[in-house]
């Protein structure tokens, strides 16, 4: 059996892995079907039908403003997915270069990465969206380049540890005793060996970047008007808690729900892809 069908073998009894990656596939679904379809455009505003409960033709009602929650739902996952993306791998590319310097030069090069690296763990994104948005203003770029800030310290952490543990392997070592550089080892030997680790990281991040975008937009330093966001929509449902609950609900579960999927299929994919637990199932 080859490696990748022992995979998916694997994969499809691990109940974790499984659920997760349904309620992922939903999640992205939603948003690639906002990019062509949403049953009614996502900021068209009709005060007349505002706060109209489902029917045919709102499947979950309106809002204070008569949007339709179905087609801000759709939108705002497309939203979540952007900020996500691009926050992981702008965490991604800047973490894991440093994270490898720092593995592969050791002494005062290593030390002075993991102090920035402190450093910079200092400022969470919440805090670092406030700087920014006092400086260039609030908006969707704002939180990206916050969250993904934030995200850089994570991956080069993650990063230095699984990368030590691979440079004291015996085929590292032979290939120092070859005369290969340090950065020809990192590509060819260290970084395809934590590459495991290093997806499920982006994963988990990934869920935390849709919370953190959501938590930005709710204190409107994130996604503004008239773009649908599902932190915004929660931020707009406060003011009708008692008369439309719902207006709260529909947004947090959608959060819930794709920050659950996330972590079930980040789970799923440690135990799948680290060698020791694939060997027990």
């Amino acid at each position: 059996m080859s490696a990748k069908a022992s995979f998916w073998s694997r994969a499809r009894r691990n109940p974790s892995f499984m659920l997760g990656s349904v309620l992922t596939a939903l999640f992205v679904a939603s948003a690639l079907l906002s990019l062509v379809w949403t049953p009614w455009p996502a900021t068209e505003i009709d005060i007349p039908n505002k706060l109209a409960p489902p029917s045919a033709a709102h499947w979950l009602g309106t809002d204070s403003l008569g949007r339709d929650i179905v087609s801000q739902l759709l939108v705002g996952a497309r939203t979540s997915i952007l900020v996500g993306v691009v926050a992981v791998l702008i965490g991604l590319v800047l973490g894991v270069a440093a994270g490898a310097l720092a593995s592969a030069r050791r002494g005062w090069v290593e030390e002075g990465v993991m102090r920035l690296s402190d450093f910079t763990f200092a400022f969470p994104a919440l805090l670092s969206a406030i700087m920014l948005g006092a400086i260039y203003g609030p908006g969707l770029m704002t939180g990206i380049v916050a969250i993904g800030v934030f995200n850089i310290p994570v991956f080069a952490r993650t990063t230095r540890a699984a990368a030590n543990a691979v440079w004291a392997r015996e085929y590292v070592l032979a290939a120092r005793a070859a005369g290969l550089g340090p950065w020809r080892i990192s590509v060819d030997h260290v970084l395809p060996n934590i590459a495991s680790v290093l997806i499920v990281q982006a994963t988990v991040q990934f869920a935390t970047a849709i919370i953190a975008e959501a938590a930005l937009s709710y204190l409107g330093l994130g996604t503004q008007p008239p773009m649908p966001s599902w932190g915004r929509m929660l931020n707009e449902a406060q003011t009708q808690m008692f008369q439309a609950p719902q207006l709260a609900i529909y947004p947090g579960a959608a959060i819930a729900l794709a920050v659950l999927g996330l972590n079930l299929m980040g789970d799923g994919l440690r135990d799948l892809l680290d060698p020791k637990l694939a060997r027990k199932r």
